[in-house]
């Protein structure tokens, strides 16, 4: 039996240059970190003993005699994929709910992907298993999504992540002073709106038009990211705040769908209860919301915002890893 524990991110800046539609011709650049929430599968062999070979179990269970028959779409491809021949029995958990904008749909691929090498008794570099599981995603399964979320859930910790045109990447670590990272997880607020959707349905609104009507809004995405930067080797890190009130209203000019009236109105109401600033997670649509609000001010916030559920975290830096092989 084989264990993953793979961590859900929270994307700052840059998120759209990390396309491939993208940086196939251009830098991208992204600033993320993973956080204290995870995903787990648990994965083992077993004996066709009740008259089926693979049972899958997560929001429902799946019972099958051969893996064409597997509803579960990443679990179908990537056994089928890698070409494994034992009979398996795969549990997903997840700390937080899927379709959110924590990055779940990569950490699911990320932590499937590790326990499949791991099997097949190959290396598994961090570089070697974002890697795989971003061809898996955007190749195998056909998903229209961006790269950082797998080399993020793959590497773990607070990063700056450079994507090349010739498909390569280069993962920045201490861009934060130990200090200034302890002070902006103080001040982060993680509300979840309650509502779910499919990335990849946003993701098609804008991904095609990266380089055409949407290129101007991408390199103002890309200023924001270098402006980050500058911050989080200041003394003044509220502006992290007002610098993610600036890039929500950037990023909102990528889709119509990516705001609704519903999450506008949240998140004025969050400005007038203290918050400096803030994005929807992800491709948008719901989900999770991000906040920077003052430590001292969080009390007060928390209860104007008390329709919505609170997540407290950390910030983690070990990535995805395999704590229980038997």
């Amino acid at each position: 039996m084989i264990i993953s524990k793979t961590p859900l991110r929270l994307s700052f800046f840059g998120g759209g240059s990390d396309y491939p539609s993208w940086y196939s011709k251009n830098r991208g650049e992204v600033i993320s970190s993973t956080i204290d929430k995870y995903v787990y599968i648990n994965f083992k062999t077993i004996q066709n003993l009740l008259g089926y070979n693979y049972r899958i179990v997560y929001s429902k269970v799946e019972n099958v005699k051969k893996i064409s028959q597997i509803e579960h779409n990443v679990i179908r491809e990537a056994l089928k994929f890698y070409q494994l021949k034992d009979n398996y029995e795969i549990h997903y958990n997840g700390d937080l709910p899927a379709r959110s904008g924590l990055g779940s749909s990569s950490s699911f691929i990320v932590g499937m992907i590790n326990i499949i090498l791991n099997l097949k008794k190959e290396n598994i570099s961090k570089n070697k298993l974002a890697e795989e599981s971003i061809y898996m995603e955007r190749n195998i399964l056909k998903e229209t999504v961006g790269s950082q979320d797998q080399v993020a859930a793959s590497y773990g910790g607070f990063n700056n992540i450079i994507f090349y045109p010739n498909k390569k990447f280069k993962v920045e670590k201490n861009i934060i002073s130990q200090n200034n990272l302890q002070k902006l997880n103080d001040n982060l607020v993680l509300i979840y709106t309650g509502k779910q959707r499919l990335a990849s349905d946003i993701a098609k609104s804008f991904s095609n038009k990266l380089q055409t009507t949407k290129k101007d809004t991408i390199k103002e995405i890309l200023t924001c990211v270098n402006e980050c930067k500058k911050i989080l080797k200041s003394k003044s890190i509220s502006d992290f705040g007002r610098l993610l009130d600036e890039s929500w209203k950037i990023k909102k000019k990528l889709s119509n769908n990516i705001s609704t009236l519903e999450i506008d109105d949240i998140y004025d109401k969050a400005l007038k209860s203290g918050a400096l600033g803030g994005k929807i997670l992800g491709a948008g649509g719901g989900g999770f919301f991000l906040f920077y609000v003052n430590k001292e001010q969080q009390k007060y916030f928390l209860k104007k915002m008390k329709n919505f559920s609170n997540v407290d975290f950390r910030f983690e830096n070990k990535g995805s890893e395999l704590i229980k092989i038997v």
